[in-house]
């Protein structure tokens, strides 16, 4: 099958969050299983033109949009069996950052654009078009309102995938034929239109021939008026043409028995030793003691994540007996909260404000528990992470953390310990957040033997990308025939 990813950002050229993982890790295991898989996304100027000397010149096109007519070129390179093609304009992504602009609507517009001038002129003949996100989520519509007629571009089925629900690529009515050369009647007969404005991510839910999340309950999540953010009623009336995939993990980046970032590595044959080795060093480098367990957050500071819960866990752990350490960086009053927490509580805390990949690494390996309280999370990364690492996920059931985390769990009958790989609570609020964390506190101390089988369960636990690709497959294979 010949598949083209279009996608706003995509490894190793760019990145902000798990979007550009997907975007390059399921096309990575296409190209395992032999597809034909290519990927169009922006050259931004972040991107380090020394570290591919591979890039080539394919073609230079121009994108008409309205009294607009911009040049630009598409540049192309191999790297893991995926065809890359970066779309170079210098105006709309030679920028501080991928996103955050006033000019957004239309800096991905033109990327639209242009995606629409490279099928049209490219050699390539693809079957599907995988879209992800509001960034491209107008291409659909594109295809089938204003180039139906075209015997070239009528024959791609095109895929919308779900990342992120929060981000509907809103623009003003007026702007439809301005961006996009479309009749303004796609708005106001609502095939474009929510709250009142147009939304690119709302065009693809119209006019892909399938749309996707990121995992099953998410899926259920956004047919809901609660967990929808405003799009249930138009997924629900696409819900036999919506599905939710769980995500899968890149298991060459995240790899315990040869990651260089780690003190030491492991696998499953001598964990318990190679996670205490790397736990010791991580307490040594950071005046923490090694004895006691290692609750890790490795996360954007932000709302979606569960802060309000984070904060209360992580004041309850300094407390009780447990260290505590967070990486990243977001909000500032939660930057402060955690500074201020380490100020309080040196010899309990650790705290790097900022992104760090290699310090990343070393926690993950280092810690004993991961933390992951989320409001809503479409997938998730961290928790699968964790695993990898032989660190137990503690987690909010929503969206992919339900679908990725088995909770610990006994009673009069016995338990699952055979089964569960962290631990997870139901409800959105701080008692059951710290009762969920004083449970594995309690067990770490008590009963050191289940939370080693539970942390061997956890490296055990399958996140490749395999099954999970199958499932698009199967997608792509039902509207191609």
């Amino acid at each position: 099958m010949n598949i083209l990813m279009a996608s706003s950002e995509c490894l190793p050229f760019s990145k902000t969050g798990g979007l550009a993982d997907v975007a390059y890790s399921l096309s990575k295991e296409y190209a395992r299983k032999k597809h034909n898989v290519s990927v169009i996304t922006p050259f931004y100027s972040s991107i380090d033109i020394s570290k591919f000397p591979n890039i080539t010149k394919y073609q230079e096109l121009e994108v008409k949009m309205n009294w607009r007519h911009i040049r630009f070129t598409i540049y192309h390179t191999e790297i893991d069996g995926i065809s890359y093609f970066l779309v170079d304009n210098k105006y709309y992504f030679y920028r501080d950052s991928l996103y955050g602009f006033y000019d957004d609507g239309e800096r991905f517009a033109f990327f639209s654009n242009a995606i629409i001038e490279f099928l049209k002129n490219s050699s390539n003949n693809f079957d599907i078009l995988h879209v992800h996100d509001w960034q491209v989520g107008m291409l659909p519509c594109l295809l089938k309102v204003r180039y139906f007629n075209d015997e070239k571009l009528n024959k791609i089925k095109t895929v919308l995938t779900i990342h992120n629900p929060l981000f509907k690529g809103y623009f003003s009515p007026s702007s439809l034929y301005d961006l996009y050369e479309l009749n303004q009647n796609l708005y106001n007969d609502g095939s474009v239109r929510l709250d009142d404005q147009v939304s690119t991510l709302k065009a693809g839910i119209k006019f892909a021939d399938k749309i996707t999340t990121v995992s099953p309950t998410h899926a259920y999540e956004l047919t809901t008026r609660e967990g929808s953010f405003g799009l249930w009623y138009d997924l629900t009336l696409r819900q036999n043409d919506f599905v939710g995939i769980l995500n899968g993990m890149d298991y060459d980046e995240f790899s315990p028995r040869s990651d260089k970032l780690i003190y030491k590595t492991f696998n499953l044959r001598n964990y318990k030793t190679g996670k205490n080795e790397n736990k010791v060093e991580f307490c040594k480098e950071h005046n923490l003691d090694p004895d006691l367990p290692l609750f890790a957050v490795v996360s954007r500071l932000t709302d979606q994540k569960g802060l309000d819960l984070i904060f209360s866990m992580s004041d309850f752990i300094t407390h009780a007996g447990g260290n505590f350490a967070v990486l990243g960086s977001g909000e500032t009053h939660a930057e402060n909260f955690f500074n201020d927490l380490y100020m309080k509580n040196q010899n309990h805390t650790f705290v790097y404000i900022g992104y760090n990949n290699n310090l990343a690494h070393k926690l993950y390996a280092a810690s004993d528990f991961f933390i992951m309280p989320s409001k809503f999370e479409p997938c998730g990364l961290g928790q699968m992470i964790a695993h990898r690492y032989g660190s137990l996920p503690i987690v909010r059931a929503t969206g992919g953390l339900k679908d990725s985390v088995i909770g610990y769990y006994s009673d009069d009958n016995g338990d699952n310990s055979d089964l569960a790989n962290g631990f997870v609570f139901n409800d959105y609020n701080v008692c059951e957040a710290i009762k969920t964390v004083g449970e594995a506190l309690n067990l770490y101390n008590t009963r050191k033997k289940l939370i080693t089988k539970l942390s061997r369960n956890a490296l055990k636990t399958d996140h490749t990308w395999s099954a999970s690709a199958d499932k698009y497959l199967e997608l792509y294979n039902e509207i191609v025939k």
